[in-house]
């Protein structure tokens, strides 16, 4: 029995020796394969410890779409803000800015924003209303034209009215006209018309722009809206028939400092022009030293038009750049 079992155990591990001798000879055949390989690979393709950083196109080369800024979304939509050059008679300058502690005037930016990152190709409506300053159409085509050259398709509509008050615009004919152009953005210009008043009542004015406002919202109830202040101007006394005299009309800055209030209190945007240029103390002077106003004293040479065109550009480029850096 015990001789079988040896035999039989003998048998069986002769055969896997066998079996185990041929596994060794295919494994040292592979191996020396495997070898040979590695070192033509080493010799003709060297490694390296990962994948080497792929360079953009030489600039002779197609290099258009070779943006890193924007494949890895570290790009800024701002856009540069041009400097102001003033006559040098301008002194005691304010800050050129939008009030907007609110953001009303997010959804036009967010729309700035898409036109100029190229995600939307929808004009833009933007709709200016007011007085003669914006009927002679300088000041408001200025900001047009320099919207349209920084972000593309603006359609800058704006619809003066000589002699203007707000409540000029309070009429349904008026109002219906200007909900029929589906502004994104209106600006209401007024002011001087109202301070001209000798018995300028600042509780009137107020009413006066509330009845304006609420038409306005009536028929466009999510538009922003946009309220800027008047430049400045004087009053004239004539001393005799030949002779005027002129003088910088007070009720200016009350008047201003009404709509600012006003603004504040409803929810509109404000440009203070006024203030800008000097304030109470030097924005009539301003103007009138750089010889940019009119023979009336009230309204301004085309350079000064341009100038607070060129103003109002800045002021709405500085709101933007503030909105899409936020």
């Amino acid at each position: 029995m015990k001789r079988l079992c040896m035999e039989r155990n003998s048998t069986t591990g002769g055969g896997l020796m066998k079996r185990n001798n041929r596994i060794k000879i295919v494994l040292e055949v592979s191996k020396a394969y495997f070898s040979s390989a590695t070192l033509f690979l080493l010799c003709f393709f060297p490694l390296h410890a990962q994948d080497p950083i792929p360079s953009c196109p030489l600039i002779s080369k197609v290099t258009a779409n070779c943006d890193t800024l924007r494949s890895y979304s570290q790009r800024t939509d701002t856009v540069a803000v041009p400097q102001i050059a003033f006559p040098s008679g301008f002194q005691q300058l304010g800050e050129n800015e939008l009030t907007d502690s609110l953001g009303i005037l997010n959804p036009f930016l967010e729309k700035l924003r898409l036109l100029h990152a190229g995600f939307s190709t929808d004009t833009i409506r933007i709709v200016h209303i007011g007085d003669s300053h914006i009927r002679g159409r300088i000041l408001p085509r200025t900001t047009g034209t320099l919207l349209t050259e920084t972000f593309g398709a603006i359609s800058y509509i704006d619809m003066g009215i000589n002699g203007a008050f707000c409540t000029t615009f309070t009429r349904p004919d008026r109002i219906s006209d200007i909900a029929a152009l589906h502004p994104d953005l209106v600006i209401l210009s007024f002011g001087t018309n109202e301070s001209h008043n000798r018995r300028y009542n600042t509780l009137l004015h107020y009413r006066q722009m509330d009845e304006l406002v609420r038409m306005l919202r009536d028929s466009l109830p999510n538009v922003p809206l946009l309220m800027t202040t008047p430049p400045g101007s004087y009053n004239s006394f004539r001393k005799s028939r030949r002779r005027r005299t002129y003088s910088i009309n007070p009720r200016t800055a009350i008047a201003v400092e009404t709509m600012r209030r006003f603004a504040d209190d409803n929810g509109l945007a404000v440009w203070d022009m006024y203030e800008a240029v000097g304030g109470r103390q030097r924005a009539c002077l301003n103007w009138q030293e750089a010889k940019l106003m009119r023979p009336d004293h009230v309204h301004y040479l085309p350079e000064g038009y341009v100038l607070q065109g060129e103003l109002f550009y800045q002021a709405l480029l500085k709101a933007y750049n503030d909105y899409v850096g936020y």
